[in-house]
């Protein structure tokens, strides 16, 4: 490797000037050595050129998201399971390696997850039930302390009675309405869905943790050429490893958050700690968005449980704290730069995924935009896409190898 060197610096080594340690290269007495950047060259990002084939992928996205919204009572279940998979495949590779079958090892997650699911929701039952029990009373209680802000409601309902008052005059004849179905029907229904779902992601959770890597050996099988290969094995072990890394270190902060919020609850004086450690943990799977659900319910049971205000706004913020501390210090400083997404495609995709699929949705769509990040990232076609989706910054091309010299003062 030679070495160049700027011609107006006196003494400057040549070209043919043999190879030396760099600490070396300079001797003069007014010279000094800079070291050379080692950063690497960036690589470019391409972007789109061909408008047709924009454009029918445009239509096939519109298209697919279209399937994904009339299949979502299909789809989720799908997705909730695979995402299961990827946080409970170590332990299963742990039990298969401490020679524990992998079908027995297998039923043991389900099992275990199904149990833990159950004695949570046993546990939760009758708090919940009692607080939904005293919700008339609460809510004449809550309308009692926000008298002012109540009454600003009640002259805007007024004004909105007479604007419609104004507008029917004007149709002519009252509109016939429809009576819809009976809550118990509604209820019914919901809670059929609900268990047919969990039912479908228990058994296919199950199957997926019997297969292993199948999905993985049999995707490099169909691949023709020895690239594809790798970078198929290279694309899908990333998204298993960041998925579940991620899954697994928000399932625990979540679970200190939970804790901590319940730990909480019970020293301000809160009924149901464990209720509310509960709402804690299950919300802060939602980012920006469920710790302010959590806060404004947390707020309102502290107004209906208190009367002087600094007592019923105590536990809300002292979960924001908690929350605080978890985000802003605690959860970046272990994912580090493992899953680096732009908050402002998160709050889209948020929105976006809870319009399609509800509360599953939600809690789904940053598992889904770090798995898009992920493979745009590994496909140079797409890499322009990646970059988009997450928030570190281009290196800057690295300026040719030379040394540079110059004059001390």
């Amino acid at each position: 490797m030679r070495i160049r060197a700027q011609p107006r610096c006196a003494g400057a080594v040549t070209a043919s000037t043999p190879r030396f340690p760099r600490t070396a290269l300079a001797r003069g007495r007014n010279m000094r050595a800079v070291p050379v950047s080692e950063a690497p060259e960036r690589k470019d990002l391409p972007l789109p050129k061909d408008l047709k084939a924009l454009m029918l992928v445009g239509i096939f996205a519109l298209m697919a998201f279209y399937a994904l919204y009339l299949t979502g009572e299909i789809v989720v279940p799908i997705v909730i399971a695979f995402l299961l998979k990827l946080v409970l495949q170590p332990a299963t590779e742990t039990l298969v390696g401490w020679h524990v079958p992998r079908f027995l090892a297998a039923l043991i997650m389900v099992v275990g997850l199904i149990a833990v699911l159950c004695s949570l929701g046993f546990a939760l039952s009758g708090p919940a039930a009692s607080w939904v029990s005293k919700a008339p009373q609460s809510f004449t209680r809550l309308e009692t302390r926000l008298a002012g802000f109540a009454a600003i409601g009640h002259d805007l309902q007024r004004a909105s009675h007479d604007v419609e008052k104004i507008t029917e005059d004007a149709a002519g004849p009252p509109a016939v309405a429809v009576k819809g179905p009976p809550l118990s029907t509604f209820l019914f229904s919901g809670t059929r869905a609900l268990t047919a779902g969990l039912l479908t992601i228990a058994v296919l959770l199950f199957f997926l943790l019997v297969s292993g890597n199948s999905f993985l050996r049999r995707t490099v099988e169909i691949l023709p050429t020895l690239t594809d290969k790798k970078q198929a094995v290279d694309i899908i072990s990333e998204v298993q490893r960041t998925v579940s890394t991620y899954l697994g270190i928000v399932t625990m902060m979540n679970l200190a958050v939970g804790l901590l919020t319940g730990v909480a609850a019970y020293f301000c004086g809160l009924s149901d700690p464990i209720l509310w450690a509960s709402v804690a943990f299950l919300l802060n799977y939602i980012p920006f968005v469920g710790p302010l659900v959590c806060g404004a319910i947390l707020t309102l049971a502290g107004l209906l449980s208190f009367d002087p205000i600094w007592q019923a706004l105590l536990p809300a913020g002292i979960y924001l704290a908690i929350h605080v501390a978890e985000g802003e210090i605690v959860t970046p400083s272990l994912l580090a730069r493992r899953l680096t997404l732009n908050p402002v495609l998160v709050i889209i995709s948020l929105v976006f995924w809870y319009w399609m699929w509800g509360v599953a949705g939600a809690l789904l769509a940053v598992p889904m935009l770090a798995t898009l990040k992920i493979v745009c990232d590994r496909v140079q076609p797409l890499a322009a896409i990646g970059h988009f989706l997450g928030t570190e910054a281009r290196e800057m091309q690295a300026a040719p190898s030379t040394l540079s010299c110059e004059r001390r003062k």
